[in-house]
């Protein structure tokens, strides 16, 4: 729990500093990652955000070995609070008053996840099938490109409305979905006894691999979604994807059971359910600016010298 709760915070203090130095840089784009990896780079800023994820990945290998699925991904989400306050202090962000209903929902889902949860009853799960996981994986990360794809393509139209970033949201949300499944992966593999022998096993195994793909894609794609919309709208949104795909889909693969009581199962996928459907009805476009204030006094008539 505590390693959950410092991931959380970790988490939501990269997010929030990449940001702030992403606002300050020129625009960057998925079609040139060169240059955008050599503006990100060279920001002290933007450093110490990443080091702050990085930091937040390390405590998040603790956090699966120790915690089942989707009891993990239920304190995940609980960081949002954290990283919309952090935004409106830092960033001068601020949210609609139905995103805000939106994020209370998202806090009620998670409290049903964390009341279904059973220490004596839940399992973690240590392996699962390479075929079963590159089967869920794939797809994924083929719908999350097709999807930013998608979205950069629309928001290229002039006439468009701003962006609010869900689609963003759940387009990187699916990356890092695929990613939290392969730190599962890795942490069940990692262990203290014969620890040759098990770096030798992770290797011939598919997570590393789909560490360094969405590592690589995802650190674009985000980096770019985040620049244009509100970190505290897009990353709530990327979190509850990722959480939701890794609960559901992590559960199944590593072999993690559902709760056998009726009320614990029902409150599991209730708050499943409520979240997708609060993320389903947020608002995709945020409202226009209004216009400029129109001065109705009569234009002086000019006179000749």
């Amino acid at each position: 729990m505590a390693a959950a709760l410092l991931a959380n915070a970790l988490y939501s203090t990269g997010f929030v500093l990449e940001k702030r130095a992403l606002t300050a840089m020129p625009q960057v784009t998925v079609r040139a990652p060169v240059k955008l990896l050599r503006q990100v780079v060279g920001s002290p800023l933007w450093i110490a955000g990443s080091l702050s994820l990085a930091a937040g990945f390390a405590a998040q290998l603790a956090v699966y070995r120790t915690l089942p699925i989707a009891a993990a991904q239920g304190i995940f989400v609980s960081g949002l609070v954290l990283l919309v306050l952090l935004s409106a202090r830092l960033l001068g962000e601020r949210t609609t008053g139905r995103e805000r209903y939106a994020l209370g929902a998202i806090l009620a889902a998670l409290l049903m996840v964390v009341l279904s949860l059973d220490e004596s009853a839940d399992t973690v799960g240590r392996g699962a099938p390479y075929a079963l996981v590159l089967t869920i994986c794939l797809p994924a990360l083929a719908a999350g490109v097709g999807l930013y794809r998608s979205a950069e393509r629309r928001a290229r139209h002039r006439h468009r409305l701003p962006t609010t970033g869900v689609e963003y949201g759940v387009a990187v949300g699916l990356l890092y979905g695929v990613s939290s499944l392969a730190i599962k992966g890795v942490s069940s593999r990692l262990t203290t006894d014969g620890f040759g022998e098990a770096v030798a096993g992770l290797l011939r195994s598919p997570y590393p691999y789909l560490l360094l793909v969405t590592g690589a894609f995802g650190l674009v794609m985000s980096q770019a979604a985040l620049q244009r919309c509100r970190a505290s709208l897009i990353v709530p949104v990327c979190t509850t994807v990722t959480s939701l795909f890794t609960a559901v889909l992590g559960t199944l693969s590593f072999g993690e059971s559902l709760p056998d009581d009726p009320l614990r199962l029902a409150l599991r996928l209730s708050g499943t359910v409520l979240a997708v459907a609060v993320l389903l009805s947020m608002p995709k476009h945020d409202a226009p600016a209004p216009p400029a204030p129109h001065d109705p006094s009569p234009a002086k008539e000019l006179t000749p010298p």
